[in-house]
């Protein structure tokens, strides 16, 4: 049976005091959740700090975002060992934000996933269609295709996925149950087809807007197996209620 997991996405958000004071709050509201997961991706100047004050409990560390490459003249870019090295075990790539804002593409997305993977980090790779895309009927074949295309290398190493529909982030719209567990089931259904390890092992997680008081409905879906949350996770109490959820 697949754990759940519920990973907050802090984006560019808190200083590094912050940071430590929201990780510890977290980890701390964990003991009483013993059959959740809890990941948290801070931004990159904060992670070593969290990684620390998270030690020793059940809460996991991820970068935002790294480079495909460990080294070299890639100015401003964070590599897997550097990650590794300041205590991140995870790391989000093809997140929406860096598709549409910093121009990455599927094909990068793809390499940065088997970087992590040699380096031994565990990458959440994000798909999702934007409000264009869904309303031309397009859904499925953008995720799909994001799907393969990042995960052609992986082979059976472990991942996890994570399904953003874009229209949804930051916006207060959600996807209904029903819509979300569809896009979920079409995802496992490629996990099948591309040989990512067990399909029915790989947790799939939903993104978009997900808060308190729409996580259990969420979450109640059988394909969802977790949340990747936004501004919900910012607030300790707010992000450990989805927990509870």
């Amino acid at each position: 049976m697949r754990r759940r997991l519920i990973a907050g996405n802090w984006k560019l958000h808190k200083t590094r005091a912050e940071a430590v004071e929201l990780a510890q709050a977290v980890a701390e509201g964990m003991k009483e959740l013993p059959d959740v997961d809890g990941l948290v991706a801070p931004v990159s100047l904060s992670l070593a700090a969290v990684a620390e004050a998270a030690s020793g409990s059940r809460l996991q560390v991820a970068g935002q975002h790294a480079h495909s490459e460990n080294k070299g003249a890639f100015t401003g870019e964070l590599s897997p060992a550097l990650l590794k090295d300041a205590g991140a075990s995870h790391c989000i790539v093809g997140h929406s934000e860096r598709r549409s804002l910093f121009g990455e593409t599927s094909e990068h997305t793809q390499a940065k996933v088997q970087a992590l993977l040699d380096e031994g980090l565990t990458p959440i790779l994000c798909v999702g269609e934007r409000l264009d895309e869904r309303e031309a009927g397009k859904t499925l074949d953008v995720v799909l295709e994001q799907l393969r295309i990042g995960l052609a290398e992986a082979g059976g190493r472990e991942v996890i996925v994570a399904y953003e529909p874009v229209w949804a982030i930051g916006t207060g719209k959600t996807a209904t149950p029903a819509d979300a567990q569809a896009v979920h089931a079409a995802i496992r259904t490629a996990l099948g087809e591309l040989k990512a390890g067990a399909p029915d092992a790989v947790r799939v997680l939903y993104g978009g807007s997900v808060k308190p008081a729409n996580a259990a409905d969420l979450l109640a879906q059988p394909d969802i197996d977790g949340a990747l949350v936004g501004g919900a996770s910012l607030d300790a109490e707010s992000f450990l209620a989805i927990m509870r959820a």
